[in-house]
């Protein structure tokens, strides 16, 4: 099927879009579809760009701006999903138990394009396709089912993984029912250039994409990892529900170099705290009320949890064997309120992370330390050599 195949003139053509915490290139892509939709026949006044914010706060005006550019924001409707607008939302049944309520304008839609960026993600596997619908514009049970402790502890939902994953799965199946036509959907490099786009079915764009992104990712490592330092991009800095990612990453990845009880160092300035979402809220009530990580994943186990705080449950998980060092958060008392160390500087971070590594493995100050830096910690799978994975409790 072909974009001409269903654009015409009086369609009315949502396009999904990601928010100002994914680094997508959207004002490129979605100047590229405005421009063919238009040479389609269809109006500007019949395209409505959805912002898939999932449970975090809506962009600002600014953030829009950056985002999408001026000719774009000031010339086309957008909207911002809110997965708590139940007369906003539609309910189409349930995939595999999991509900799929989605927003009211993806199925009013006679064409329905999202956009995405395909990069590792902690339980997808590897984002794009059709998550920027499913989960982006998903109600709050959807996101909330998809987040729970069953999906999180199955095997298959693991980072990197798209086959047996149960949460891809559901993704596909799920964006299929909604109705989603098209996704366009590219790969970036470090600078984030695009390097790869592909326009089409979800399913196929993703194939593509993933294989692209396996070679471009994942890498291997030949040794294992005293301590590690875990870059993130500043639009995941922002706050301290994004930022945590880059370390989750490194220690959730499929035969990860890290030693268990290796520190990570994490550079984020996180001028948001927690994060203003609801999502982000959520964690931030969940890590900082409990006496402990390991307190925390005994009781969401016990009990489940809202939609948002699955960060604070993966993130209590990899706490339980790794101390995470925060440089230069604005917000200090947010990082030790959820049991991680706060260093003002790197070189303050390395001297508190050298000596947890030292006690922790038992070496002297004459001993080696293998550090892992790893500069786009949520853009590399690193992977110790003919190591069997390490399964967090």
């Amino acid at each position: 099927m072909h974009l001409s195949d269903l654009a015409r003139p009086g369609a009315r053509v949502s396009i999904a879009f990601t928010d100002a915490t994914r680094a997508c290139p959207d004002a490129v892509l979605i100047g590229l579809l405005i421009d063919e939709l238009t040479a389609l026949g269809v109006s500007r006044e019949d395209i409505t760009l959805l912002c898939a914010t999932g449970l975090h706060r809506p962009m600002s005006e600014t953030e829009r701006l950056l985002k999408l550019g001026a000719d774009i924001c000031h010339h086309v409707r957008i909207v911002d999903h809110n997965a708590f607008d139940a007369a906003g939302l539609v309910n189409l049944g349930e995939i595999d138990g999991l509900p799929v309520v989605t927003n009211r304008l993806c199925v009013n839609s006679d064409v329905l394009i999202a956009t995405g960026v395909v990069e590792p993600h902690q339980y997808a596997g590897y984002s794009g396709g059709a998550k920027t619908v499913v989960i982006g514009c998903g109600g709050e049970a959807t996101i909330q089912a998809t987040h729970s402790p069953a999906m999180l502890d199955h095997p298959g939902t693991r980072l990197g993984e798209i086959e047996g994953n149960p949460f891809q799965r559901f993704v596909r199946a799920a964006g299929a029912r909604i109705g989603l036509h098209f996704a366009l959907n590219v790969v970036l490099d470090e600078s984030g250039s695009i390097l790869f786009a592909a326009l089409g079915s979800p399913a196929s764009v993703h194939d593509e994409l993933v294989a692209q992104a396996r070679r471009l990712y994942e890498v291997n490592v030949p040794a294992p990892a005293h301590l590690a330092l875990a870059g993130v991009e500043p639009v995941k800095a922002v706050n301290l529900y994004q930022a945590s990612r880059a370390a989750t990453y490194l220690a959730l990845a499929s035969n990860t170099p890290l030693l268990p009880g290796a520190p990570i160092i994490l550079p984020a300035p996180i001028p948001e705290g927690a994060g203003r979402g609801a999502g982000e809220q959520r964690f931030f009530e969940m890590l900082s009320g409990a006496a402990s990580p390991a307190q925390l994943v005994q009781k969401m186990r016990r009990e489940g949890f809202p939609a948002g705080a699955q960060r604070a449950y993966v993130l209590a998980q990899v706490l339980m064997q790794h101390p995470i060092i925060v440089v230069g958060a604005e917000r200090p008392d947010v990082v030790t309120a959820c049991h991680m160390l706060n260093a003002p500087n790197l070189d303050a971070a390395l001297v508190v992370a050298q000596d947890i590594a030292r006690r922790q493995f038992h070496l002297s100050v004459k001993d080696w330390l293998n550090y892992l830096i790893v500069p786009h910690a949520l853009l590399t799978l690193p992977r110790l050599d003919g190591q069997p994975s390490k399964n967090l409790v």
